[in-house]
């Protein structure tokens, strides 16, 4: 699909993603944060003066935010090639309280967070089992989100009948 009318004269699908890998994981980066502080808040409130039940509705909003913060890092990382390192310090950021943003900014000042998915239609074909995975869900964005909708929740599913985190204190 091509639109004359942007970037004088003429785009490929590739570079129009509203929701691009450095717009997602940026707003993710941030989502985690806010959401770890909040936690935090609730963790205080409960030992300090306050009812358990923060901790609970903050806790659950921290994890299913953690949980699509780290398929989101898998998904960028595949898109930029980063190596295994920095794609396995992005996971471990999101288990740092406040870690994400500057992980993030990072990555942004060393250009290693596009304006655009490179496996996206009109982009570069994939290579491997992994990219092929990636440029199909690039190829059906609506279905993909509500394909990671859906594996946030039953990852978060599993965890709850697992058990929350620390026996439930």
């Amino acid at each position: 699909m091509v639109r004359p009318d942007l970037a004088g004269g003429s785009s490929s699908v590739a570079t129009q993603s509203k929701l691009s890998p450095k717009r997602l994981y940026g707003f993710l980066a941030a989502a985690e944060m806010v959401t770890w502080a909040l936690l935090i808040i609730a963790m205080a409130i409960k030992y300090g003066v306050g009812p358990e039940i923060f901790v609970r509705i903050f806790g659950m909003i921290h994890g299913v935010v953690f949980i699509a913060y780290g398929l989101v890092t898998l998904f960028v990382w595949a898109n930029e090639r980063w190596s295994v390192p920095r794609g396995v310090l992005g996971l471990a950021s999101a288990v740092v309280p406040f870690a994400t943003l500057p992980f993030e900014r990072a990555m942004l000042r060393r250009g290693l967070l596009s304006d655009t998915w490179r496996l996206a239609p009109g982009g570069e074909a994939p290579r491997g089992l992994v990219e092929k995975l990636q440029a199909t869900a690039l190829r059906s964005p609506w279905l993909t989100a509500v394909a990671g909708l859906v594996l946030v929740a039953g990852i978060t599913a599993a965890l709850l009948f697992i058990g929350p985190p620390g026996g439930g204190n």
